[in-house]
């Protein structure tokens, strides 16, 4: 049954392949997104280009931050669903503009829960991420242990808006499910990612710099298989969890209509090997700046999906390799290489 959905960040990376696949599914999408420059706003531009479905598809460049304009958005569309993945993103930027993560990540998050509280939202997916582990190192990561212990700023707001989710989950039964993003790459990636960043490096011959000396390992996760998951996820509205006990209380799940699941590859890959197929899917040798690991980066991410595959009957599944590869095919056809 066609559905009316917000989708913020739709412009990118994540947001602009959600928009497509549930217009595919027959539903009507409203876009979000501030299309602010972090990074090179031609590609957000681009991605949009690519949804040709004029009818059913509405874009909206709005900050989350303009409390007014976006809860007149929420009063005049009356959004079955809402799936919040505009953030600002990045871990090492959060060193350089902690600022933009408060108001983002933090007052924007704030303006969605009010709006799907005060119109009936009837489901409120939203991003989180697997830096909000941080200081953990029992691997693979789970989320029904303890994830309090941040490293980054970033990683600090995302475990906020775990907290704040449920908060309004409690408070307001309004059903709300969070997502623990692993590394996700693809076609019409981040700029500022180490895939874009080194397939860059590579093809003009400049040394690419790898942190950790190349012994960190990330759960890096196929945007198509991210969109499968998000998409099955929406469709399963939590509800109270009657296992749920205070005395050992699970922040995975809850007594009111709240629920967290990670969303990874399940196969971390070290970061040398990742270069190794990059380089092959490239035919062309990376001249390496080896570096020490940076301040707020986590060593390692691992992904326990043993809950999401239960809850929905999926599991992240395209290999690094053929991943890789259709990337590196969408680079050199969208920059004409």
């Amino acid at each position: 049954m066609s559905q009316k959905i917000l989708v913020t960040g739709a412009a990118g990376f994540i947001g602009f392949h959600l928009c497509q696949r549930l217009l595919a599914a027959g539903n009507q999408v409203v876009g979000l997104d501030n299309l602010n420059e972090y990074y090179d706003v031609r590609l957000k531009l681009d991605r949009l280009k690519q949804i040709k479905d004029p009818v059913n598809f509405h874009f909206c460049k709005i900050d989350l931050s303009d409390r007014e304009t976006l809860s007149r958005l929420f009063a005049e569309q009356g959004f079955d669903m809402v799936v919040n993945l505009a953030a600002q993103a990045g871990v090492r930027y959060s060193l350089v503009n902690p600022y933009s993560y408060a108001e983002t990540n933090l007052m924007g998050f704030l303006n969605i829960l009010e709006g799907c509280r005060n119109h009936r939202v009837k489901h409120l997916v939203f991003a989180s991420s697997s830096s909000v582990y941080g200081a953990n190192t029992r691997m693979p990561f789970s989320v029904h242990d303890n994830a309090d212990h941040p490293v980054s700023l970033y990683a600090a707001t995302k475990k906020a808006n775990e907290l704040m989710a449920h908060t309004y989950a409690s408070l307001f039964k309004l059903a709300c499910t969070g997502l623990r993003f692993f590394t996700v790459y693809g076609p019409w990636g981040r700029p500022d990612m180490a895939l874009f960043l080194f397939t860059k490096a590579i093809l003009e011959g400049k040394p690419i710099e790898v942190f950790n000396f190349g012994r960190m390992q990330r759960d890096f996760t196929y945007i198509d298989d991210i969109i499968e998951g998000v998409t099955r996820i929406m469709e399963k509205i939590p509800e109270p969890d009657p296992k749920w006990n205070s005395d050992r209380p699970d922040t995975a799940i809850s007594y009111a209509p709240y629920r967290l699941y990670n969303i990874g590859n399940n196969r971390p890959v070290e970061l040398l090997h990742f270069i190794e197929v990059l380089e092959h899917c490239l035919g062309k040798k990376a001249p390496k700046n080896l570096l020490p690991i940076q301040p707020g980066d986590i060593p390692a991410t691992y992904a326990d999906v043993d809950d999401l595959t239960k809850a929905v009957g999926f599991k992240p599944a395209v290999s690094i390799e053929n991943g890789i590869q259709k990337f590196v095919d969408w680079y050199k056809d969208y920059y004409k290489v």
